[in-house]
């Protein structure tokens, strides 16, 4: 509506609604500093207001959005749309077409609505009215180029910014701990702080072997690294975030490599809306442009490849096939290194038992689509028997290992200590160059020299801070003695008792696991009955061994018929009689040992079975062998009587000790018969029959067979 004062296309029912003035930049960064186009699009208040509209609304909610395919929804282009449809508009005006739209769906909606509802459209040259034909044309026309001008210059700048790439001068902000030199050339920080201060990073990251731990030592011991400001171009120092660690050990520019093109945008479909957002981050050699030996780094790119291998092997859903691999608290020593020799797969860690820390190593074959699992079997024992494997190699060196730790531990927190006294170098030249701003100001004026005299108490003040921490760690530090020395000596060469010593972490045995070993191949045999490992260590070689599979806790269970028979008989009898019951009719415990009176025990206990070490003596109730001694007979005198139906007895299972009652030995006619018995020597049984037994038994006797009666 440039110079435009009268339009014969407005009318008096446009006059009669409000105009809309729509105010649109594309970016953050247009909204500060395009500040001219801002106040040009205000100015069509004014020029509205001209051409007669009394009642005028500015939307200006949708500066700094974007208005590209895929883009957040609009929402003051929503605004406009409603009030069109509810009658409400005359006109709306905006400085350009493409202000309005930048993508054909969003222009064809807002000419359909207008062109129902006779509402006017108006830029900075003329008034459109839609229910005209040559109106709609050279709308068409201007939404047309305006949706290509911007895939046009999309394109050149992609395409400029891609062949700088791909000369690996494309430099939009270096990261930290880089710069230029006078050639342009990106080289290493001259500032030996900021360097020192990225090496750490690395070295604390090789040392604690993740990312959580590295981030929670510069936070623990309160040792700054540089960042770049959001705003601004001068670096600050601060405590770190585990984002900040994470960006340093991830990006490979830190390891020589020149990188463009690292996570593109994607746009997918949601909720019926298309919606930009950045991918994850690819592999530096699928990236679009990927140059090696670019620059200066700070570690080689074996070390950055080896790094990323123990970020992903950390991360629980970096794959979905691969276990939990990071080094936790866990009694699984082997997490994360053994993989099936079945399906290639890794082998998950599940702990069982009562207190939760039995380990048990699965393979989950096609478990998840309704299958088996492919490979399973305790922990316990293979660890045991792959540590002694590991014990082999590595106790040799236990004694350099003993110096080397002797050598670390005498040099207390150096990292620490020299962080902070790189700071404190730091602070004392800028505490100087603050005193000299403040020494070369005129006194008289006091507003600037009272503003340099706090500065330079601020940094004063920080230099005090950083001189009572290096203080307190000179505090803290402490020299071994020869005692300690010497302590420390004998670890390493007695290294199998250190190993398997109480109070040795399982994160410390892991961590040596992962040092000296790559993987560990597992498969079982046809019968299940056989493990064969295949260890590959660090250096290539690689090591066979074989070992029976820990049979699992149903394998040795205990046999239901051995169940029974605890379950009756421990209602009487004590777990010694149980356990000589079980023997003598031939079980066994589930791991294929003899029982006695603790195994007893302990299946009572597993199955929540009552009973007793030793029965007590049952006052109604006598065993066979209690019998012949108050009957004054021998046991088969007693057994006699059972076997002609006079005397009865109860046995809760075969082999069991007899259950007589002990008022049936006084009842006729077994009263009468034993008292036959021990005066002619004779058991006289009715209907006439005898036993001749040439000698009476008053203690236990053996049978034939060589066993005694209890």
């Amino acid at each position: 509506m440039n110079e435009l004062l009268y339009s014969p296309k407005i009318k008096q029912e446009h006059l009669a609604r409000k105009a809309i003035v729509y105010l649109r930049q594309s970016s953050e960064k247009q909204v500060r500093q395009n500040l001219e186009s801002q106040r040009l699009q205000y100015e069509l208040a004014e020029r509205l207001r001209s051409l007669g509209w009394q009642e005028i609304e500015v939307i200006n909610s949708d500066l700094g959005r974007s208005a590209g395919l895929g883009s957040a929804v609009r929402e003051g282009f929503e605004r406009v749309l409603s009030a069109v449809a509810l009658g409400e508009v005359g006109i709306v005006a905006s400085r350009e077409v493409s202000r309005l739209s930048r993508t054909d769906k969003d222009w064809c909606r807002l000419a359909e609505v207008c062109q129902i509802f006779g509402t006017l459209i108006g830029d900075e040259q003329q008034v459109y009215d839609l229910s005209y034909l040559d109106d709609q044309l050279v709308l068409g026309i201007k939404g047309t180029l305006s949706v290509v001008e911007l895939k046009v210059l999309r394109q050149r700048l992609q395409a400029g910014q891609e062949s700088k790439a791909r000369r690996g001068e494309l430099l939009k902000r270096l990261p930290v701990g880089y710069a230029k030199d006078g050639t342009g050339k990106v080289v290493l920080h001259s500032d030996q702080r900021i360097c020192e201060a990225i090496r750490l990073v690395f070295a604390k990251f090789r040392e604690l072997w993740s990312v959580r731990q590295t981030f929670q030592w510069f936070r623990d011991h309160d040792v700054e690294l540089p960042a770049n400001p959001i705003r601004g171009t001068q670096l600050v120092w601060k405590i770190p975030t585990q984002s900040l660690v994470a960006d340093i050990l991830r990006n490979p520019f830190y390891a020589g490599a020149y990188v463009w093109g690292r996570r593109l945008m994607e746009t997918s479909l949601i909720e019926g809306r298309l919606k930009k957002r950045q991918g994850a981050f690819r592999r530096p050699q699928e990236c679009r442009v990927f140059i090696a030996g670019h620059h200066s780094g700070y570690i080689d790119w074996a070390t950055y490849e080896e790094n990323q291998r123990m970020t992903r092997r950390n991360a629980v859903n970096w794959e979905p096939d691969e276990a939990m691999a990071a080094i936790r608290a866990g009694q699984g020593l082997l997490v994360g290194l053994l993989r099936c020799g079945h399906c290639g797969r890794k082998l998950h860690v599940r702990y069982w038992g009562g207190t939760g820390t039995n380990a048990r190593y699965l393979c989950k074959g096609d478990f998840d689509d309704g299958g088996q699992y492919c490979i399973g079997f305790g922990g316990a024992t293979v660890d045991r028997r792959i540590s002694d494997e590991v014990l082999k190699v590595i106790s040799p060196l236990g004694v350099a290992a003993s110096l080397k730790a002797i050598e670390q531990l005498s040099a207390g927190d150096t990292a620490q200590r020299h962080a902070l006294s790189r700071k404190l170098q730091a602070l004392e030249y800028e505490a100087r160059r603050a005193f000299e701003q403040y020494d070369a100001v005129d006194a008289r004026n006091r507003l600037a020299s009272a503003e340099l005299e706090r500065r330079w108490n601020e940094k004063l003040h920080e230099i005090e801070t950083v001189k009572e921490q290096l203080a307190g760690l000179s505090q803290r530090r402490y020299s071994l003695s020869s005692e300690n020395e010497a302590d420390i000596v004998s670890m390493g060469q007695n290294f199998a008792e250190t190993w398997h010593h109480r109070d040795c972490p399982p994160t410390l045995r892991k961590m040596i696991f992962r040092s000296v070993m790559e993987e560990i191949i597992v498969r079982a045999d046809s019968t299940k009955k056989t493990l064969l490992f295949t260890i590959h260590w660090k250096a290539g070689i690689h090591t066979q061994l074989e070992m029976n599979r820990p049979r699992s806790a149903a394998e040795t269970a205990t046999a239901l018929e051995a169940l029974d028979i605890i379950q009756r008989m421990a209602v009487r009898h004590g777990d010694n009689e149980i356990a000589s019951v079980l023997n003598r009719l031939g079980y066994s415990t589930g791991k294929g040992n003899r029982w006695n009176q603790n195994r007893v025990a302990t299946a009572r206990k597993n199955h929540g079975i009552a009973g007793q070490k030793r029965a007590a003596p049952h006052p109604e109730t006598v065993s066979l062998n209690e019998a012949a001694r108050l009957c004054g007979v021998s046991h088969r005198s007693v057994e006699r009587l059972v076997e002609a139906g006079l005397l009865k007895r109860e046995q809760v299972a075969p082999r069991a000790p007899w259950q007589i009652l002990r008022a049936d030995l006084s009842t006729e006619p077994v009263h009468s018969i034993l008292m036959r018995l021990r005066q002619s020597g004779k058991l006289i049984l009715p209907g006439g029959r005898t036993d001749n037994q040439p000698a009476l038994a008053f203690e236990n006797q053996a049978d034939d067979n060589g066993r005694h009666y209890e």
